[in-house]
């Protein structure tokens, strides 16, 4: 037999190589030794995860960095453990931008807003800005905190469901039982804030940021939004812009992701706006879980009401 010059082996390497990247997940309901390993974008679905699957499953959320999720970029070491998981739950939305940019196999990769892509909030103007070490981008797009409005979080924790359904299919009843509970905790955070609302539904509020969308579009909140920092002073222009929006927008709470230097919170309360943290959870926080911070972010919300 003719032997093969170098040059055909190198190419017959590459395809071999390439073929065996392209590969997708292994089939649906295989059985796997193991648990079920499951990467997921950001906090709210990595809780999802591991309330839906229980001990059968590791959930990883494998951002250590501080900063915003929506805007992170993981090494190559951080995209190959993705490509390896067994599930992968993106939030849609334009949210993690950088899934755009690498190749996931498509049949462990689960788009959690599907369901609800057509009630998506396009943004229509958006400014440059930038949180810690993440570096300087714009909201643009769509907005993405969809969890924010706790009945479409609902249905990204059903779409968590039926994919670990689909991989688990001896665990089918338990993490439907999960699952019931779940979604009682996040119909009684709907409950709990349209109560709220409803005691004055033109209630004026300000947010220091803009990503309180879904909150606002599913109780029709009179909401403001501006573009200021937790950890900066805002500048003049800002302060400026701020009275001008008070001229026509008479609030007196603003809501923040996190607690505003001192210095701008004083301030603030002695143009008689209370700041309240309404915090989006986007990283697993470090006390609590992320149910209990959204039920002291709906505490905080009522404070705007008294």
């Amino acid at each position: 037999m003719k032997s093969l010059n170098p040059v055909t082996l190198l190419f017959v390497g590459l395809l071999l190589l390439v073929t065996a990247c392209g590969k997708d997940a292994e089939p649906v309901g295989s059985e796997k030794q193991g648990p079920l390993t499951v990467y997921t974008v950001n906090e709210p679905l990595r809780y999802f995860a591991e309330r839906l699957g229980g001990k059968g499953i590791q959930v990883v959320f494998p951002m250590k960095e501080p900063g915003d999720p929506a805007f992170w970029k993981p090494d190559a070491n951080t995209v190959l453990a993705y490509q390896q998981a067994d599930l992968i739950l993106r939030n849609g939305a334009d949210y993690a931008k950088w899934m755009a940019k690498v190749s996931l196999p498509g049949s462990k990769v689960v788009d959690t807003s599907k369901a609800f892509h057509d009630r998506l909030i396009e943004i229509q103007a958006s400014v440059t800005h930038q949180h810690g070490p993440s570096g300087k981008h714009s909201h643009s797009g769509h907005a993405f905190t969809t969890w924010l409005d706790p009945l479409l979080a609902l249905e990204q924790a059903r779409a968590v469901k039926d994919a670990l359904q689909t991989r688990l299919p001896d665990q089918v009843q338990a993490i439907e039982k999960r699952f019931e509970s779940l979604n009682k905790d996040l119909q009684g955070l709907d409950a709990e804030i349209r109560a709220i609302v409803s005691q004055k539904p033109a209630l004026p509020l300000l947010a220091s940021h803009p990503v309180y969308q879904y909150l606002q579009q599913r109780y029709g909140l009179a909401l403001e939004s501006l573009h200021w920092e937790p950890d900066e002073i805002p500048s003049s222009d800002q302060w400026s812009t701020l009275e001008k929006i008070l001229a026509r927008h008479p609030a007196k709470s603003m809501l923040w992701e996190s607690e505003p230097l001192p210095a701008v919170q004083k301030k603030l309360e002695a143009q008689g706006i209370l700041c309240l943290i309404y915090d989006p959870c986007p990283t697993r926080p470090k006390q609590g879980d992320f149910m209990g911070r959204m039920r002291e972010n709906v505490q905080n919300l009522g404070k705007a009401w008294h």
